[in-house]
């Protein structure tokens, strides 16, 4: 079992996952896309989950509101807290998780084109969820769904409620994908790659606005990303997740400063810094992920690390341990000094 990472002094807590597996029964065989994972987030604070594509991120976030489609998915074990209620405990098509749905917590998807529904005005989508969680009539839903797109900064926002999702720009698109997702007033908001396909300046405005909805609403924020770079600015803190699994966590500062996994800093070497020279080239992490229907006892980092030593070959993957007075914990057996990066 995976250390349950949680600050047991913290009264501000909103939620809390614990040992948390997730797999999918194909033809070939199990694979386990989350695999013992815990993590928490507490009230108004910003969080982080940082890996490659296919390293179980989204399948975590899909498997706290119970999203996950069965079969071939199925959680396997666990427990997710929010405000104190085991959200696992419910049926996933019960009354009690599709309340939590939207109006406690909301989910902005990868793909915004995809999203939204094409045959059906950005109007008519955002009104749905409003009056599905708010019980409010059509005319008020109307006028809280222009006031949500008002508040991400969608220009004449009363004309754009007619409008189809085809009709906006990626940017644009996005931003209703947030707006649907604060217009309930949800105390946690999880965002799923939310920059995925926009050019370098939306994607700051995407984040920027992410951030000042967060702290206008006082709600909390997960950030679901590849890009460590991205999201070093704006979370407080980071976990690092690789097949399935967290490999490294802890504040912002530390991560960025003082990685102690192997593949976090084979992470931040691949990431374009300003503060770094114009002739160092990016480093990009050789071979690839494993396959998680056959995974090793060995550390699943082990085939790609360039510090692997012979305990690393002979025990089986190591359990997160604390390596840092701000609750920094690590899954691996070096003691990889700081200036690493």
């Amino acid at each position: 079992m995976s250390k349950i990472i949680k600050n047991v002094e913290n009264t501000e807590g909103l939620l809390e996952v614990n040992n948390l597996k997730v797999s999918f029964f194909t033809y070939f065989g199990e694979v386990k896309a989350v695999d013992d994972v815990s993590y928490y987030v507490n009230k108004k604070e910003v969080v982080a989950i940082v890996g490659e594509s296919g390293c179980g991120k989204s399948v975590s976030q899909m498997s706290i509101m119970q999203l996950i489609q069965s079969p071939p998915g199925k959680i396997i074990g666990g427990k997710v807290l929010f405000e104190g209620n085991d959200l696992l405990k419910y049926d996933s098509s019960s009354q009690e998780i599709r309340a939590v749905r939207g109006a406690k917590i909301s989910m902005i998807f990868q793909e915004p084109m995809t999203s939204l529904n094409p045959v059906f005005t950005v109007g008519d989508q955002l009104m749905d969820v409003i009056r599905t969680h708010m019980k409010v009539k059509k005319n008020k839903a109307w006028e809280i769904g222009v006031k949500s797109l008002a508040a991400v900064g969608m220009d004449d926002p009363e004309e754009r409620m007619r409008y189809y999702p085809f009709e906006m720009s990626g940017g644009m698109r996005q931003r209703v994908l947030i707006a649907i997702a604060v217009a309930c007033r949800s105390k946690l908001i999880i965002a799923d790659e939310p920059t995925t396909a926009l050019d370098v300046t939306t994607q700051a405005q995407v984040m920027e606005l992410l951030l000042d909805i967060v702290k206008e609403y006082r709600a909390s924020l997960i950030i679901v990303t590849h890009n460590l770079g991205l999201v070093s600015r704006y979370a407080e803190r980071i976990y690092v997740m690789y097949a399935g699994k967290i490999l490294e966590s802890g504040t912002t500062k530390d991560l960025l400063t003082a990685p102690k996994h192997p593949y976090t800093i084979g992470l931040l070497k691949s990431v374009p810094r300003l503060e770094a020279a114009k002739d160092i080239d990016l480093v990009p992490i050789e071979g690839r992920p494993p396959n998680l229907i056959n995974l090793p006892e060995t550390c699943l980092f082990l085939p790609r690390c360039p510090y692997a030593s012979d305990k690393c070959r002979k025990e089986k993957h190591p359990a997160l341990r604390e390596v840092g007075e701000n609750k920094h914990f690590v899954a691996c057996y070096l003691d990889i000094g700081e200036n690493q990066v």
